[in-house]
């Protein structure tokens, strides 16, 4: 008889409401997989896209569907071939696969070994499963695409958010100066982690603040936040700078712009890159709420509010 799991699915498009915890079929273990037991689950606002079915054009959905892209586990068992990796390691894992159907808010899950990194040692279960999304979010986008150099400004939008977050710790650890904007509230969050700057994106301009520091103006925008933030931003802008967004698709910027839009991808290299940087004490993650795998609709429903600082994290 196969393993059984328990897992929160949905078997349509819809609200949290449509999560249900079911007793489903561990997947089969093919070759170049491992089967992972999850300790932790981080939440991520693009889980709730997912499941409303806004990115189904993008990412195919087959239903019944568990949600999850952020895990930190224990391997179980190897598939043939499969040998990176121990039975007993832990691990951590950015899991989108290209069909949208086993997710992380389960007991376990199968994945290419391709796809896993050592865990962080110094870090929790919780906390390191608080790292993948977002973590290769900001990595990629700073680096990949904003080719971000030591000496040069970027300016980060949602700067306080889990990818805008990991931003401001990637691009002071690469020696670049950090702009911050976020509302007022969590300015002194930022500075701690090493923002050398903060504006308010509330009754400010925000590209005419930025100039008033840097009249010149910055070499990277890193956009986590879109909308009216965006626009304003751009006058401060260098002449040769570069905007990166995980949210707008370039459709209505000045085609003048030198801009990527960036899409996370699994990286098993760049999150060892990221766990280096954690065990050194140079990576920050700040859990402010965990759930139990029987809450994961309230955990999205919380992630849905667009105001939680640090990461949500479910523990099946």
């Amino acid at each position: 008889m196969a393993k059984q799991m328990k897992a929160a699915v949905y078997d349509a498009f819809g609200s949290a409401d449509k999560l249900e915890i079911r007793e489903i079929e561990v997947p089969e273990l093919k070759e170049g997989e491992v089967l992972v037991k999850i300790k932790a689950a981080a939440v991520n606002p693009v889980d709730s896209a997912v499941r409303e079915g806004y990115l189904k054009d993008f990412l195919p959905v087959e239903f019944p569907a568990i949600p999850g892209w952020d895990v930190a586990g224990v391997v179980e068992e190897r598939g043939f071939s499969s040998r990176r990796f121990q039975k007993g390691d832990d691990v951590y894992a950015y899991a989108r696969r290209p069909l949208v159907k086993y997710g992380t808010y389960a007991e376990y899950i199968v994945l290419p070994e391709s796809y896993l990194a050592s865990k962080p040692t110094s870090l929790s279960f919780e906390e390191a499963a608080g790292i993948p999304l977002v973590g290769l979010t900001a990595y990629q986008s700073l680096f990949d695409a904003g080719n971000l150099q030591k000496g040069q400004t970027v300016l980060i939008l949602g700067a306080s958010g889990g990818v805008g977050t990991m931003a401001i710790q990637l691009a002071k650890e690469q020696g670049a100066t950090v702009v911050g904007v976020a509302s007022e509230q969590n300015h002194q969050y930022m500075k701690e982690l090493g923002a050398d700057h903060t504006i308010k994106y509330k009754d400010t301009h925000i590209g005419d603040a930025v100039k008033e520091i840097f009249p010149d103006g910055v070499d990277l925008i890193f956009d986590c936040a879109s909308g009216e933030t965006l626009q304003q931003s751009l006058v401060a802008l260098k002449p040769n700078g570069k905007l990166v967004s995980i949210l707008n698709q370039g459709q209505d910027l000045d085609k003048g712009i030198d801009f990527t839009y960036v899409f996370v991808e699994p990286n098993s290299s760049q999150l060892d890159r990221l766990r280096e940087l954690a065990d050194a004490g140079k990576l920050k993650v700040l859990v402010s709420q965990t759930y139990t795998l029987q809450e994961a609709a309230e955990a999205m429903k919380q992630i849905e509010t667009k105001h939680t600082t640090g990461k949500i994290v479910i523990i099946p």
